[in-house]
C-alpha cells in the first residue's frame, strides 16, 4: 500500500487536473507508437497511419473513457491498486489481455 501525505495528494491532483485540461490521447498514442497493439482494437476499423488513428472517432471516444476512469481512480489515490485491479480483471477475463500489460506498479514506502 502506498500512502501519500496531504501535500503529495494535492500535488498529484493539481498535476492531473492540468493533464485533464489539455486533454489526453492515451489510446491514440499507444496505437501509433506500438502499432502491433491495433490487433486488440480491430473493431475500430482500418488504422493505416498516425493521422487515421488520431482522427478515428472510436479511438477518441476510448481516450475519453480512459481519461474519465483515471480521473475517477485518482479520487481514491490511497487505494489505486484496488481501483485499477477491477480494470485489470475486466481486461483479463473479457478482453483476454494479459494483466501484466496494464499492471499498476506501486512501490511500498
Amino acid at each position: 500500500m502506498v500512502y501519500l501525505t496531504l501535500e503529495e495528494k494535492a500535488t498529484v491532483t493539481a498535476l492531473w487536473n492540468k493533464v485533464a485540461e489539455v486533454g489526453i490521447e492515451i489510446l491514440g498514442r499507444l496505437l501509433v507508437v506500438y502499432p502491433w497493439t491495433q490487433r486488440f482494437f480491430e473493431s475500430f476499423g482500418n488504422l493505416p497511419s498516425a493521422d487515421a488513428v488520431m482522427s478515428n472517432a472510436k479511438v477518441k471516444a476510448y481516450d475519453k473513457k480512459v481519461l474519465v476512469f483515471l480521473t475517477e481512480g485518482l479520487k481514491h489515490v490511497d487505494h489505486l491498486k484496488g481501483v485499477f485491479a477491477l480494470l485489470s480483471e475486466l481486461h483479463y477475463k473479457k478482453l483476454h489481455v494479459s494483466p501484466e500489460n496494464i499492471r499498476v506498479s506501486l512501490r511500498d514506502p
